[in-house]
Order: structure tokens, then sequence, then C-alpha cells
């Protein structure tokens, strides 16, 4: 708990609100634009969380499955 706390930042985003803009942050990953400059709290949460973490990964395979 001492160390998710001293990884805790300021402004930093919650799963949920991850969760509601993971869609166009992959999206622009897909589309090879600059996703982490755009949506940053998004890609750091994706980074620290391996929960929204393993969704973002099946969200990339679904979408190149698509395509």
């Amino acid at each position: 708990m001492a160390r998710a706390m001293a990884l805790t930042r300021a402004n930093e985003i919650g799963c949920d609100e991850c969760f509601e803009q993971m869609d166009r942050f992959a999206e622009m990953v897909y589309a090879g634009s600059s996703a982490k400059e755009s949506l940053p709290l998004v890609a750091d949460h994706l980074a620290r969380c391996p929960d929204c973490g393993e969704e973002f990964d099946a969200l990339m395979k679904a979408l190149k499955a698509t395509s």
C-alpha cells in the first residue's frame, strides 16, 4: 500500500475515467497518432494499472482483427 501511495500523482485518473477514454486512445494508437501526448493521463494510467492494461491490449487486438 505504501508503494502505491508513493506512485500516486496529484493529476492522475482512475479506472472509470480511463475506461471512458480508452477507445479514443486505442483508435489514436492504431492510427499512429500521438495518443500519449494527446491523452497523457490515460497513457500513464495504462502503464500503472494491470487491469486496464489488459483491457487495452484486448481492445488493440480487436482493432487489428477487424481491419
